[in-house]
Order: C-alpha cells, then sequence, then structure tokens
C-alpha cells in the first residue's frame, strides 16, 4: 500500500516556494527544509499499558540562506494566520531577511576571521518519492494494536516458568519531507517502523533479561515478526540464568551480524564522520588510501547502500542519497559529509547531512552503516577457534574518533573450545580494542549480511537520529573483560 503524503507540507507548498522566490531576490542562495513527522508507540508488560506520540515527532521548517559570506538558518513552525498566501510569504521572508541582517550586524564589531563558504552550486532537480508497506499502522485501532501486544505476555508465560516480565515494544513514525531552492523541488514520505521483546526472567536472586529488535521500512505486519520469534527470545533470556563472568584477556572471536554493526559503527562510523575531520578530531584521516583493516573487510554507508530505518531519496540539506564505500579491501577510501564540511575539505558531499530536528543544525551523521559479505560459513568459523567465543547482542558502544579507541558493551558470548560450541555462556561482555588491531585481524567473513535498524545514534551525548547497522558474521580478535 502506498503512503499518503502529508496534507500539511502540500497545503503549505505554495507558500514555501513563494518564501523561496522572494528572498531569491536578495541572496545568492536559499533553501526550505519542511519537516512532518508523526508516529505512535505502544508498550505493554506485565504491570502497564502505553500509549503515546512517538518521541521523532516533528512539524516546522528551516531555511538555509547565503548570506554573502557564509550560511544563516532560521527555523520555525507556525504560518502566519492571513487568508492571501502571498501575504504569507512576505511576513515570512521579511522576518528572516530582518533576522539576517541583525545577526551580521552583531557579528561586524569582532575582528576575528570568519568562515567563508561557496554558493550551493545545485542542479535542477524534480522528484518525489512515496513508499509503500504491507499495512499502514495509522489504520489500526490502538486497542486492536494493544490486543495484540499484550497476547505475547500470556504466551510467554507458558514459555518459561522462570518469566518475570515481558516488555513488548512497537513504534512506527511516518516521515515527510520537503526540499525547495530555486533548482530543487522533492519530496518523500515513508514510514519505518521498530519493535521489541524484552523478556526478563529470574532464579532465586538471579535475575537476566534479553532483548529481540525488529525494524524495518514496514507498517504493520512486523508484528509478524516480533510473534515468530517469541520462543527464541524466552529461551534465549532463561539460558543467561546460567551464565558465567568472563576471564578477562585476549580471545579469538566470532561476532554476529549486529556486534559486527556495531564495530562498523563506533570504529569507523563517527571516526569518518568529516565534520570531525575539520575538527582535527579523527584520527582516520591519517589513514585515508592506507591499509586499516583486513584485505577480506569491505565497508559501506548510505541512503542508498541498504533498505533499512535510514534509507531516504535526500538528506537534510537537500543532497542526494548515495553508496559510500568507506573500506575497500581494507583501505580506508572515503569519510562522510555533511554539505558544509564537505565545502570546507573540497570534497563532494555523501547525503550524510541530517538534523535531530528542524529546529537543530545538520550534522555529518550515519545512515546503513555495514560490513560487505564475504565467502565464509559461520559453521566454517566456528571449526577454526581453538579457544574463543561468538558474541551476540550489544547493549551500547563508545568510541574515541581521536585516538581510534572502541569500547563495546555485549549481552552474552557462547563458548566455543576446539571448534565446537560447549553450551556456556559468558555475560555481560566489554569488548576493547585499538580500531586497526581488531580490523586487521579479521581472517573469516560469512556470506549473509544482516542490518537492524531499532536503536538511535547520537553525534556526542546529544544530536539523536535513527541509523542503521550490521554486516555478517566476521571472525577476529579482540580483549575481553
Amino acid at each position: 500500500m502506498k503512503i499518503n503524503s502529508s496534507e500539511y507540507l502540500l497545503k503549505h507548498k505554495p507558500i514555501l516556494k513563494q518564501v523561496v522566490k522572494s528572498l531569491s531576490k536578495d541572496y545568492p542562495y536559499v533553501s526550505i527544509l519542511a519537516t512532518d513527522v508523526t508516529g505512535t508507540i505502544y508498550k505493554t508488560q506485565m504491570s502497564e499499558t502505553m500509549v503515546q506520540d512517538s518521541s521523532w515527532c516533528e512539524r516546522g521548517f528551516v531555511v538555509r540562506v547565503h548570506n554573502g559570506n557564509h550560511y544563516s538558518e532560521f527555523s520555525f513552525n507556525e504560518i502566519p494566520d492571513t487568508p492571501d498566501t502571498n501575504d504569507q510569504a512576505k511576513l515570512i521572508a521579511g522576518d528572516i531577511g530582518d533576522r539576517i541582517k541583525k545577526s551580521l550586524d552583531a557579528l561586524n564589531p569582532f575582528p576575528f576571521e570568519k568562515n567563508q563558504f561557496p554558493v550551493v552550486d545545485e542542479q535542477p532537480i524534480t522528484k518525489s518519492i512515496r513508499e509503500k508497506v504491507q499495512i499502514t499502522p495509522e489504520d489500526i485501532e490502538p486497542g486492536e494494536m494493544i490486543s495484540r501486544l499484550s497476547k505475547l505476555k500470556s504466551q510467554a508465560q507458558k514459555i518459561s516458568p522462570s518469566l518475570i516480565d515481558l516488555r513488548v515494544i512497537y513504534e512506527y513514525s511516518k516521515v515527510s519531507k520537503m526540499f525547495i531552492s530555486e533548482s530543487k523541488d522533492m519530496d518523500q514520505t515513508y514510514i519505518w517502523s521498530q519493535g521489541y521483546l524484552i523478556p526478563i526472567v529470574r532464579k532465586d536472586d538471579n535475575t537476566k533479561y534479553i532483548y529481540q529488535p525488529f525494524s524495518g521500512l514496514k507498517g504493520y505486519e512486523l508484528l509478524d515478526e516480533l510473534e515468530n520469534s517469541l520462543t527464541k527470545a524466552v529461551e534465549e533470556a532463561e539460558q543467561l540464568l546460567n551464565a558465567h563472568r568472563v576471564e578477562p584477556g585476549e580471545y579469538d572471536i566470532i561476532c554476529s551480524p549486529d556486534v559486527t554493526g556495531l564495530i562498523a559503527h563506533e570504529a569507523f562510523g563517527h571516526g569518518v564522520e568529516m565534520d570531525m575531520f575539520v575538527k582535527n578530531r579523527a584520527k582516520a584521516v591519517e589513514y585515508i588510501n592506507k591499509q586499516g583493516a583486513s584485505d577480506l573487510v569491505t565497508m559501506h554507508d548510505g541512503a542508498l547502500s541498504a533498505r533499512e530505518v535510514s534509507s531516504y531519496l535526500f538528506d537534510d540539506e537537500g543532497t542526494l542519497g548515495t553508496d559510500t564505500v568507506i573500506i575497500d579491501k581494507g583501505i580506508l577510501k572515503n569519510g562522510i559529509s555533511d554539505l558544509l564540511s564537505a565545502f570546507q575539505l573540497k570534497k563532494t558531499p555523501t547525503g550524510n547531512g541530517k538534523r535531530e530536528s528542524f529546529e537543530r543544525k545538520a550534522y555529518a551523521r550515519m545512515t546503513n552503516t555495514f560490513f560487505a559479505s564475504g565467502n565464509d560459513t559461520l559453521e566454517d568459523m566456528i571449526t577454526t577457534v581453538k579457544f574463543g567465543y561468538l558474541l551476540e547482542k550489544y547493549s551500547s558502544g563508545m568510541e574515541d574518533p581521536k585516538n581510534w579507541g572502541i569500547q563495546c558493551m555485549i549481552l552474552y558470548g557462547r563458548e566455543i573450545i576446539d571448534g565446537k560450541l560447549t553450551g556456556k555462556l559468558i555475560s555481560p561482555i566489554i569488548m576493547t580494542g585499538y580500531v586497526p588491531d581488531v580490523l586487521k585481524s579479521v581472517s573469516m567473513v560469512s556470506k549473509n549480511v544482516v542490518l537492524s535498524g531499532s536503536g538511535m545514534c547520537g553525534k556526542g551525548y546529544k544530536e539523536y537520529v535513527k541509523t542503521s547497522s550490521g554486516g555478517p558474521y566476521i571472525k577476529t580478535r579482540a580483549r575481553l573483560g
């Protein structure tokens, strides 16, 4: 089913085009990003049920203007209440013009050197996409949604007597965006959904949990995946009740696709966001066109590199999405950029300019970040491990782009001895290492690539956006603790 575009944005599009036309008389470049995101999150557990707006909901506009020296940006979320479209546009354009003048006047007395940026050289583009889902979640009554989620709780209780709670979460966002300039007239509408099964089990005073994530450019049909995975999720949680602590040390490890994705995200994702190159805060700049990983490692990022929650036609600066090869057979080739960092570095922008909301600035951010497939199988990998672990389910990660250290929190690992899984589990796990060492140690890569976009990514400690990450199974070496 094709998703309907935002009526709110369609209604105000003529006004926005008039604003661009009016401001373009005085400024060499003007663009407007218009955003309308709606959605709902549903949560159930043993003690409560909750329905509320998705945390990603927003509605507003951001105007970018080249003021003759650099770029000025202004956001707003109210259209003047006058009956005439031209009057509305004149009021908005007049207010922005006044604010540009005031901001420049405020800067003039200061002697410091101001960054200068060229005017965007845009090619004419008129393009519109409306994605499809099987069932639009907007058409499902909340009562029906909650009833279906609640049934999973009663089913889970029959699977394990150790179960004390089951949290079931389903969230969707309908994203509608327009980008308008003198050369571009683009709009995109799509729905992404994400869900979680979080069984919590207890034996005596030992309590454990597991999470099973789900995501995609999907609608209500995502709930089928939750239902089909319920038994596996509860049984995995129950197994953790017998998990042991890991003996700290360096081990041969096999990373499941989600852990592989975490390494990609933390190691070469944040590390190649090119606004960090501008600020001299990324060691990756020293490795461009050099060996930074095993020749088995190829890594991608881009809105067009995969189909997941961070796939789109254009980014929040009106740059078309791309497929960027970051690492090509072990050689670090490219970073990912927003428009302004690309200008400063004299690079072609990669379509990675993303905003937390229309009220926030655009940064170079990841989209779909993953290692490409290889030729091995998981079974073959396991047979080559004398003593090590198969790591599954990450909980969080941290990176240091300046010094290229990573720290990955892993929920559990399966012990491997003499090429066989022993059935013994370790939990929790902290995996640490120096990025080039970890990636140069990659010795096997499996055939199938799996991505997940059920989480979110911050720039440091803020500026959250949707991203996805993943890859195949990989065998490498790292320090566990």
